[in-house]
């Protein structure tokens, strides 16, 4: 009782002003909020079908960002490039990338607008890194090395997302499902200099399993998709332990816009005990919320698909406008909601 009552202490400390809900750690997961989106279809006209997508960002321009698997067979071998910038209608600006990858997992710009792009795994002698391009699309800078997976400061084991802090630093997760090694958060300065790292596999409050995206809010928290534990988590820059949220569901994606609108994506939650993926009571879909008070308003269910085995999207980002788009894997489709 007292560890309980000590971790909703913290909670409560480290989100001061920010409502009661941003401390609820055992909220439920909200089911029941309505939907004011509808779904936009063949919004995007690409050269080629896409492949796999897990990943799709908006930045500040409106333009998105997309990351796929190259092809049916993925990258290995393919001479099909996996980045691809849209603008909101659809047209494709750049699309770069062939030969580098084995595993593309996530793709960020930076407030400079060099393009962050994570590796996620090793294959054929490549992966497990993190690359830097240039607005053109020049790789500048690799962190981590290629096909080489490990526990030190200058391998990554599965890496899974990145944010850029106010200041420029460089925070970057891994520990992919379904082994989850290092289960981390690695810092960088903005040159790629190794600072610090924080969290470890398990489930108390500092802890993560399978950290899937990251995302700053306008306080400069990170926010953190601990998506085998179920939870959004907030740590300091520090790496100190702020709140874990559950009613968001349990996030793949997770987006926070300008305004502190937060976006979750969830496509694994299911009545499955025993499996990872257990998460009873809650359904999959888009929940979009407050990354002030961690309300959640909004409920998107899935998406129709061709196949019913096929998961909803995992990515999720939303432009200035208030549009979402959403990356779905086996699907191998974007979508794009607007109001109603």
């Amino acid at each position: 009782m007292r560890a309980t009552l000590t971790a909703f202490a913290v909670a409560l400390l480290g989100t001061a002003g920010f409502g009661d809900a941003a401390t609820a750690q055992d909220a439920p997961c909200v089911n029941d909020a309505p939907n004011p989106y509808h779904l936009v279809n063949g919004w995007a006209h690409t050269p080629r079908a896409w492949a796999p997508t897990n990943n799709v960002y908006v930045d500040a321009k409106d333009d998105v960002w997309v990351m796929d698997r190259c092809d049916d067979k993925g990258c290995v071998n393919s001479a099909n490039s996996p980045i691809w910038e849209l603008s909101s209608d659809g047209k494709v600006m750049k699309n770069f990338g062939a030969g580098l990858f084995a595993f593309p997992h996530t793709v960020k710009p930076d407030a400079k607008g060099n393009i962050w792009a994570i590796d996620g795994d090793a294959r054929g002698g490549k992966g497990d890194q993190v690359f830097k391009f240039s607005p053109e699309g020049k790789l500048l800078l690799t962190l981590g090395k290629a096909g080489q997976a490990g526990t030190g400061t200058d391998v990554f084991d599965r890496p899974t997302g990145i944010a850029f802090a106010p200041n420029g630093d460089i925070f970057i997760s891994e520990g992919h499902a379904p082994g989850f090694g290092n289960s981390r958060i690695m810092k960088f300065d903005s040159n790629g200099k190794f600072i610090e790292s924080f969290g470890h596999l398990g489930s108390g409050d500092g802890e993560l399993k399978g950290p899937h995206v990251l995302a700053f809010d306008s306080q400069g928290r990170l926010f953190v998709a601990d998506r085998s534990n179920s939870r959004v988590v907030i740590f300091d820059q520090d790496g100190k332990f702020v709140a874990a949220w559950k009613q968001f569901g349990r996030p793949s994606g997770i987006f926070i816009d300008r305004n502190d609108v937060l976006y979750v994506s969830d496509s694994e939650s299911e009545n499955a005990p025993g499996k990872d993926t257990n998460n009873p009571g809650c359904k999959r879909g888009i929940r979009v919320g407050s990354a002030r008070t961690g309300k959640v308003d909004y409920y998107i269910p899935p998406p129709p698909v061709s196949d019913p085995k096929f998961p909803p999207p995992e990515g999720v980002a939303a432009d200035s406008h208030g549009d979402i788009y959403a990356a779905a894997v086996p699907a191998r489709s974007v979508y794009k909601y607007v109001r109603n």
